[in-house]
């Protein structure tokens, strides 16, 4: 297969195929804009594999541009995170990083230019009561009594804003459209506010700030951007787009287009929602590993790669849609069982001693790191007379189809010995807390030489070697597929969303790194905490399952 049938097909790709062949263009050159007022989320990940991807398969260039017009809610914190995100996602911009605000000188002219040529004028309105003069979607609006001023008294009025003359909501600047537009965004849209807010990029320089639909095209247009891809909300956008480059010098002219943005199950796409959980402290912060943000699905363990295939598979259409989580679950599980390390842990302990194995004996297990890969090697884990097994690992009686530690019966342990368990011992409140057992000594490597099957494995680690940790077991933040439409969001947090163990692992993990994930056998995948894990203090997040057991929940 060629690289460009191997590239994904979709309405947009064939849009740049057609200009580009017609010769409308001779490159491609794409921009990913987002606003520094939170953390990216998954949502911004499809658009930065769209935006960042288009510019790779095409030999084009794609801008870093932070949309830094509301300094209010902005911060360089989420500057920087967002520079993160892009790089780890696996993505380079072209040049420098760009900055709405690196244009506001010039987007100020453009602003003096509509007010000369009559297309633009100061309003004195309050913000309440441009929202009446608006109309409704069936009603027209009707002219400000203020739309008529003269260029003079624009242009002086207009100067007296920037120079501080006028409160915030005593003054703004209006675009001169058509309040009878059947398109709200043209009824005579606000394009620049007064705000004495300090930016973290120009300081106190100014104290009017332009509107994102003013700001955005012209920044795509001094930028030389071909193809301008936003979300469908944007759509009626478009004509104010159009509108603001039309009417004015900027000798370029970039096209937009929209796609349907990410809707996922079980989570809420909407910053302000986002941000709702992190100030309320709902959650641990933007890159809690329950959030949707990439830093928080970075921190569970999610693979740059996984990602960038689940943007692959759900494509890009204009049919507005919501994925199932489990399709992104099942993007990470793919990636992880091809490429992750196996060990093992034991997330509720219960102690098996083997009372025929010597209590002072060491024995150093070779096991591979991957059952399918013998390049990935093999390590050395310790086996001793006192074991840690899962408690679910074993019952007193049980019936055949239970393949685990039966009281009577056997059981191999992974990469070690056949085990009986032979009696076991309780506290006061009838609670196992020992099993005892004997091991077959010729059974480490073999089958039992009489011949007699041994259906079940079960893992374990060495109580005396292995490593305490913290176990947080994440699933899914809310208890209902569409959280955002609920009355009250919040209320269909899931409580059970973390749960917190005390566990163990084998004494390899304690050399674990941030953005390694681990398949703890027949557990999960799972990652050491990028902030809380340390080699004397270990934890470690559950990435998925090993199964889609919400499957089997929604069935019911």
């Amino acid at each position: 297969m060629s690289e460009a049938e191997a590239r994904p097909s979709n309405f947009i790709r064939q849009i740049i195929d057609k200009d580009l062949a017609e010769g409308k263009h001779t490159s491609v050159h794409t921009r990913f804009p987002p606003e520094p007022n939170g953390y990216l989320h998954i949502g911004h990940a499809k658009s930065i594999c769209l935006n960042f991807g288009i510019a790779q398969d095409y030999q084009g260039q794609c801008n870093l541009r932070f949309d830094d017009t509301n300094p209010e809610k902005e911060d360089i914190e989420y500057v920087d995170s967002i520079k993160e995100d892009v790089k780890w996602l696996g993505f380079s911009w072209a040049g420098d990083i760009h900055y709405s605000s690196d244009y506001f000188d010039k987007l100020y002219e453009y602003a003096l230019e509509l007010i000369e040529k009559g297309l633009a004028y100061v309003e004195e309105l309050t913000p309440e009561q441009i929202r009446e003069y608006r109309g409704t979607l069936t009603h027209p609006g009707k002219d400000s009594p203020f739309r008529d001023r003269s260029v003079e008294e624009n242009l002086a009025l207009f100067e007296k804003m920037r120079s501080g003359g006028f409160k915030e909501g005593e003054a703004c600047l209006r675009a001169k459209i058509d309040m009878s537009s059947s398109f709200m965004v043209m009824r005579d849209p606000v394009i620049y506010r007064v705000r004495f807010a300090s930016h973290h990029q120009t300081g106190d320089k100014w104290c009017i700030y332009p509107m994102y639909d003013f700001t955005h095209c012209l920044s795509d247009a001094l930028e030389g951007i071909t193809h301008s891809i936003c979300t469908l909300e944007f759509q009626d956008n478009r004509r104010l787009y159009d509108w603001v480059l039309d009417n004015l010098s900027v000798g370029c002219h970039p096209r937009q287009y929209e796609f349907s943005r990410l809707n996922l199950e079980y989570t809420v796409m909407s910053k302000r929602k986002l941000n709702q959980l992190v100030t309320e402290k709902l959650v641990e912060g933007w890159d809690d590993p329950r959030m949707p943000t990439i830093s928080g699905l970075r921190r569970r363990g999610f693979t740059s790669a996984s990602i960038r295939e689940f943007c692959k598979r759900i494509g890009v259409t204009k049919q507005e849609n919501t994925i199932e989580f489990s399709s992104l679950e099942s993007c990470i599980r793919d990636d992880l069982n091809e490429n992750a390390p196996r060990a093992m842990a034991v997330l509720d302990p219960v102690k098996v001693v083997i009372e025929n194995y010597d209590a002072d004996k060491v024995e150093y297990l070779k096991l591979a790191n991957h059952p399918n890969k013998p390049e990935m090697g093999e390590r050395e884990v310790p086996f001793t007379r006192e074991l840690w097994i899962e408690r679910e690992d074993f019952r007193e009686e049980a019936n055949k189809k239970y393949k685990r530690l039966v009281l009577g019966k056997e059981v191999r342990l992974r990469g070690a010995y056949v085990v009986k368990a032979e009696r076991v011992e309780k506290d006061e409140n009838g609670e196992i807390t020992t099993i005892f057992c004997t091991c077959d000594p010729e059974t480490l490597g073999n089958n039992p030489s009489d011949g007699r099957k041994i259906k079940g494995v079960i893992h374990w680690v060495s109580v005396e070697k292995g490593l305490p940790a913290e176990i947080r077991v994440y699933d899914r933040l809310f208890t209902i597929p569409n959280p955002g439409a609920a009355s009250d969001f919040k209320a269909t947090i899931n409580p059970d969303s973390l749960i917190k163990k005390q566990g163990v692992v084998e004494a390899g993990l304690k050399k674990a790194q941030a953005g390694e994930t681990f398949q703890f056998e027949r557990i999960g995948y799972f990652c050491p905490d990028n902030k809380d894990s340390t080699a004397d203090a270990l934890v470690f997040n559950r990435t998925v399952g090993l199964r889609d057991t919400w499957a089997k929940i929604e069935a019911k």
